[in-house]
């Protein structure tokens, strides 16, 4: 990872995105915005681009479901992987490069337009890539998408000029690489395919620590860190949809109230706490150069794979008790649990400890993740167990953060004085 400081800010007034009223025609220069702009909060766009992703989301996560209560976990896992990093990685690359470049005239908005169409395609092809393992449609709709983001790399180069051209002109060119590297999908055997999925995703990720390298892009701290929360809540709130279907469903045709109601409870109570310990901690404030905010961001994609994961995990758990899913009770119930401990863990190591004081603190979240894993082990009760452990984790870090501290470790950024648990 490159850790180049943060480029000067660029005067708010020069920017395209909040230039002065005679700059506000239809097509405007996609001239870098200002990291002091005060404000700076998701557009409308930006929310709208998020909701169409959600809907990719949701599929990977139904056909996740069946092949977990199909009896097919790991391969089921290693699809949803995949299809996932795809609709993480196009979501990423426009969210930074938005927060960059954003000027919002009629050319920036139809292009990503396009990008929405792109994922909605994908989306259509996720049912395939699971049961027959066919990528075609999946490639065709990340195509769309890679294409729109290389012409808005593509506009701003032509703006650009010197070390910042440059950046834009490597962005460019490594996206289209990768894309035709992608085509090993389509023609490899379907042994071979998994490596070459991981070789590939991790050439996707050099390139924009390699394009950044002298000249880092003016993407806003504390839009970035609104753009993943708002994320992570759209997330939440499918995982809470789809968990609500399946108990329903579960209700309506099989009559299992009884047996529902502590996976209801549970779930409910995980995603509650997945939720609190997200927002408790004020991230823009460590995101201070480009190696912390890349890692931090990439991080994000087992931060959202696993939140998304949790909700496929109730379903599973519901259809197992009414009896429509063929596997253990054990296996559902770590369809549950094993995504809300990498969750816990992957927040802890991103966003909890850079803002801990102490040892106890420390281990809120790590002792929480282990003893979800424990739950596993209770039978039916298991997902209510768990929901119960992470509620009770949010209690101690409420606890431990009211109590004073002698010595604390004083968060990076402005907001050193705000709420540090759980």
């Amino acid at each position: 990872m490159t850790s180049s400081p943060a480029p000067p800010p660029v005067p708010s007034g020069a920017t395209g995105g909040s230039g002065s009223p005679g700059d506000r025609g239809p097509l405007r220069r996609l001239r870098a915005r200002g990291r002091d702009e005060t404000h700076r909060a998701a557009s409308p766009l930006e929310l709208f681009f998020d909701l169409c992703f959600v809907v990719a989301v949701a599929q990977a996560g139904t056909e996740l479901v069946h092949s977990v209560a199909g009896g097919h976990a790991g391969e089921g896992i290693l699809d949803y992987a995949m299809v996932f990093f795809a609709l993480w990685w196009a979501w990423m690359n426009f969210t930074w490069f938005a927060s960059a470049y954003d000027n919002d005239d009629v050319l920036y908005r139809v292009v990503t337009l396009v990008q929405i169409a792109g994922v909605l395609v994908l989306a259509a092809g996720v049912s395939r890539a699971f049961e027959e393992h066919e990528f075609l449609v999946v490639w065709l709709g990340y195509l769309i998408m890679r294409l729109a983001m290389v012409a808005q790399w593509l506009r701003a180069a032509r703006t650009a000029e010197g070390p910042e051209r440059t950046t834009a002109l490597r962005y460019a060119g490594g996206v289209l690489a990768c894309q035709v590297g992608w085509l090993g999908l389509l023609f490899l055997p379907e042994g071979a395919r998994p490596w070459w999925f991981l070789a590939m995703a991790l050439l996707e990720m050099c390139v924009p620590p390699l394009a950044e390298k002298g000249h880092p892009t003016s993407w806003h701290p504390r839009h970035i860190a609104e753009r993943y929360g708002l994320f992570t809540i759209i997330v939440l709130g499918e995982t809470i949809a789809a968990a609500t279907v399946a108990v329903k469903s579960g209700i309506d045709e099989n009559d299992a109230l009884g047996e529902l109601l502590p996976i209801a409870a549970g779930g409910l109570l995980i995603i509650f706490a997945a939720w609190w310990v997200y927002f408790v901690v004020p991230i823009h404030g460590h995101l201070r150069s480009n190696r912390q905010a890349f890692l931090w961001g990439y991080g994000h994609y087992l931060v959202f794979a696993s939140a998304a994961a949790i909700g496929a995990g109730l379903e599973v758990a519901v259809e197992q008790t009414v009896g429509e899913a063929h596997i253990s009770t054990l296996a559902a119930s770590a369809a549950v649990t094993l995504p809300t401990a990498l969750y816990l863990l992957t927040l802890w190591a991103l966003h909890s400890r850079h803002f801990k004081a102490g040892i106890a603190q420390q281990l809120v979240l790590p002792s929480t993740a282990l003893l979800v894993i424990c739950c596993t082990f209770l039978g039916d009760w298991a997902v209510f167990a768990a929901g119960v452990v992470c509620a009770l984790s949010v209690v101690a870090g409420e606890t431990l953060a009211a109590r004073p501290v002698r010595s604390p470790i004083a968060p990076a950024g402005p907001t050193a004085g705000q709420h540090w648990a759980p």
